[in-house]
């Protein structure tokens, strides 16, 4: 059974940091495409960051020099490090794991950026 579950979330200020991480189970994170997406409120889900087999990343525009996704093979987890956070990253994060033509998803955490 695969399980895609992510962790990490909560509040932070604006200007502040956030490490979100996505644990796998009954997938290789290292053979996959691992992406974050997140939904704002009222908001389609966007993809924020994506990273492939060969560790080969991607950001949106909006978030590219401020987030950085990576991955530790060793522990079968994918991270997205947020950095300088504004309200409007402000949104559920979730993890997205494509895998030998499947795609799964996690619950989603919550990342609130306020002051």
């Amino acid at each position: 059974q695969v399980q895609v579950v992510e962790s990490g979330g909560g509040w932070v200020q604006p200007g502040g940091s956030l490490r979100l991480s996505c644990a796998a189970s009954g997938i290789i994170v290292g053979v996959s495409t691992m992406n974050w997406y997140r939904q704002a409120p009222g908001k389609q889900r966007e993809l924020v960051a994506t990273i492939d087999k060969s560790r080969s990343t991607n950001y949106a525009d909006s978030v590219r020099g401020r987030f950085f996704i990576f991955r530790d093979n060793n522990k079968n987890t994918v991270y997205l490090r947020m950095n300088t956070l504004k309200p409007e990253d402000t949104a559920v994060y979730f993890c997205n794991a494509n895998y030998s033509m499947h795609s799964y998803w996690g619950q989603g955490t919550q990342v609130t950026v306020s002051s």
